[in-house]
């Protein structure tokens, strides 16, 4: 990780069993090695809560990707933000492209691609988009998962 980035980051506390909210959130360039940081930081922070990361390491790639490939403009970063409240994860990408929303699309069978949508919605709970102060949007997704079971020592 570099410098850039160990001082944005920001963890929340180790999880507890007692449904505290958790979060993490990062800014990232908005480039294809971005991408690929948001979901490996993601991956690493969901494994140090002790939560499921494989649907979701996939949501953040796509949503990531989509950031950095259509919400890019030239010096501007991307947002990553993890929620964590009770039993649902809440993957958030916010990015400068308010006037680009996005919309699943079915795409051409030949295409190589175009379907990162496609499998967010397939993968999530839910997905939306929330448009924020312009330039801003937010594209989410909500991923409800089974809570770690608790090891009782006699």
């Amino acid at each position: 990780m570099n410098q850039q980035t160990q001082g944005i980051a920001e963890h929340g506390p180790r999880p507890e069993p007692d449904g505290s909210v958790r979060n993490f959130t990062v800014l990232l360039s908005s480039t294809p090695r971005g991408a690929r940081l948001a979901r490996l930081l993601a991956v690493d922070t969901l494994r140090s809560w002790g939560l499921p990361h494989e649907r979701a390491s996939h949501v953040i790639a796509e949503l990531a990707a989509n950031a950095a490939t259509h919400g890019r403009l030239p010096g501007r970063s991307f947002r990553l933000t993890l929620h964590v409240v009770g039993t649902t994860l809440r993957v958030e990408v916010t990015d400068t492209r308010g006037d680009r929303l996005p919309a699943p699309q079915v795409p051409d069978e030949a295409a190589e691609s175009g379907r990162g949508l496609l499998l967010v919605e397939a993968l999530a709970d839910r997905w939306g988009v929330t448009e924020g102060r312009f330039p801003r949007k937010t594209v989410w997704a909500e991923l409800g998962f089974t809570p770690p079971e608790r090891i009782s020592v006699p």
